[in-house]
């Protein structure tokens, strides 16, 4: 499937990777190399950025949220210096009103992590209004929801008071969430 595609697209197989976890930007960027991409990394908005000035690519994939700011500053870049570029935004959970944000700004698609390699070569790729198929093992709504609450309790410093405020839940009800294990 990816050789007719990028049969489709043309020869330009160059992809920007833009995402804060180093770990998972370079195992992914090893994936879409296997996939026929010639990947590049960066790990923040400002190297991004950077990189889509310097070298504009065919194809982008870009965490919504980084630790110098938000991703959606690094499509604007890449739709002002090459408005065919096809981004997919990732996130670690996702809203509604990021998506269509997303998708205002020039993103193809908009995937919550975790997102395997084959879900965003098919986003990627994915032509016209043929929407990718459906992840095989989509995370379950419990994993959703522990998966934001491990974020916002990240972005309170681990401070369970905040946290508890900030997700309008009682302290010992997050208590006890945080105590357990993560949900399958």
């Amino acid at each position: 499937m990816a050789e007719d595609a990028f049969a489709e697209l043309g020869s330009d197989r160059t992809l920007l990777l833009v995402d804060d976890d180093g770990p998972f930007v370079n195992r992914l960027a090893r994936a879409m190399e296997k996939r026929g991409f010639k990947p590049e990394t960066a790990e923040s908005v400002a190297a991004g950025r950077a990189a889509a000035r310097a070298r504009p690519p065919a194809f982008a994939v870009v965490d919504l949220r980084l630790g110098d700011g938000n991703g959606l500053d690094v499509v604007e870049v890449l739709r002002e210096r090459r408005p065919d570029c096809r981004v997919v935004v990732l996130t670690g959970y996702g809203a509604i009103a990021t998506a269509v944000a997303a998708v205002k700004i020039g993103a193809v698609d908009y995937l919550a992590k975790p997102a395997d390699a084959d879900d965003i070569t098919n986003a990627l790729l994915a032509r016209g209004d043929v929407l990718p198929p459906p992840p095989e093992n989509p995370m379950s709504a419990d994993r959703v929801r522990w998966e934001h609450i491990q974020r916002v309790y990240e972005q309170c410093d681990r401070n369970i008071s905040e946290t508890a405020r900030r997700l309008s839940m009682h302290r010992r009800t997050l208590q006890r969430i945080l105590a357990k294990r993560s949900p399958k």
